[in-house]
């Protein structure tokens, strides 16, 4: 789902509120877990899952085309881990 996909469904659910101020309100959310995890902190929603933020190492990768070794600098990046609702949802009627 892209997120002008969300915002027509939410759109939809919701006919009360203009789409102008759902495209709002769903950047509003994205941009505090956005800049919650610039910060360094943990963002939970409970049920959903928890976004954090990992530390990966400096390295030594592979140019793809020549084989050629490249240094890859250490680097911050997003990680998501899933809520127990969320699992139970998804692997609901599974064996």
């Amino acid at each position: 789902m892209t997120r002008s996909e969300l915002v027509r469904r939410l759109a939809k659910a919701h006919p009360h509120l203009l789409q102008r101020e759902i495209e709002r309100i769903v950047a509003t959310v994205f941009d505090t877990i956005a800049t919650a995890l610039v910060r360094g902190d943990r963002v939970e929603l409970r049920g959903f899952g928890a976004f954090s933020v990992r530390e990966r190492a400096a390295r030594i990768g592979r140019n793809p085309r020549t084989g050629e070794e490249v240094q890859v600098p250490p680097k911050r990046v997003p990680h998501f881990k899933t809520g127990k609702e969320l699992r139970e949802r998804l692997n609901r009627g599974r064996g």
